[in-house]
């Protein structure tokens, strides 16, 4: 896992004001060197802060931590129910997991921990009008969120309870398309498989990395859209 600690290195640097902005970063010969790692491993994590905006690459100078004053991300992470009866429209949410499980390969790595290491996971339906309009698949790091399982998430939702008690300092977002597999297009009502828009999202506290989260939505039932504001 040690691809997993040189990310949360550098995110930590970066989140506690230790590395501010347009500061240089460790170079990859120096990360390989303090991580005992190959250049290919200290690479693809500095690779990945880039892709995620928290730094900036240039060839030739080195890498530097990003202006994070200057940006703005497209993907607010905003309560589900509260957008929904903003809309004055009715929400509800239906549980169908909520559970102790171990770790994958996968979601250790995305949490920074060990394989088979205990996690919480839940599976949830989010309604908007009756209609479902997002299932959350969710892995929780138990050490940051320990009350996550006792929780009733027809009352809270997982935003909701997460903000309270392991407020967010950072998060990390990969959108795509796919075709929905016969779990979700059950938890979505679904009567056929049909083009779905994923958001996967970790995110952090000033303890770590809190979630991994999978948020599937149905493409007839689901506008993305946002404002963007730029400095001149």
């Amino acid at each position: 896992m040690k691809f997993s600690k040189i990310k949360q290195h550098l995110y930590s640097k970066i989140a506690t004001g230790e590395w501010p902005e347009n500061h240089p970063v460790s170079s990859e010969n120096a990360l390989a060197t303090q991580f005992k790692v190959s250049r290919m491993t200290a690479r693809r994590a500095l690779q990945e802060l880039a892709d995620e905006g928290l730094v900036i690459r240039s060839k030739g100078s080195g890498t530097y931590v990003a202006p994070l004053k200057s940006q703005t991300s497209f993907m607010a992470i905003r309560n589900i129910a509260d957008e929904i009866r903003a809309r004055n429209h009715d929400y509800v949410a239906h549980v169908h997991v909520l559970k102790q499980v171990p770790a994958s390969l996968q979601v250790a790595e995305q949490l920074a921990l060990e394989p088979d290491s205990p996690v919480f996971y839940s599976v949830i339906t989010h309604f908007e009008n009756g209609l479902a309009v997002q299932v959350e698949e969710r892995y929780v790091n138990p050490a940051v969120a320990a009350d996550y399982l006792r929780q009733d998430f027809t009352y809270i939702t997982p935003h909701e309870y997460l903000s309270a008690s392991a407020p967010l300092t950072e998060a990390s977002h990969q959108i795509e398309a796919v075709t929905p597999s016969a779990h979700v297009c059950e938890w979505l009502d679904l009567a056929k498989p049909e083009p779905c828009l994923r958001i996967i999202r970790r995110t952090w506290s000033d303890a770590g990395v809190v979630t991994y989260a999978i948020l599937t939505h149905p493409g007839s039932r689901f506008v993305l859209g946002g404002h963007l504001t730029f400095k001149p």
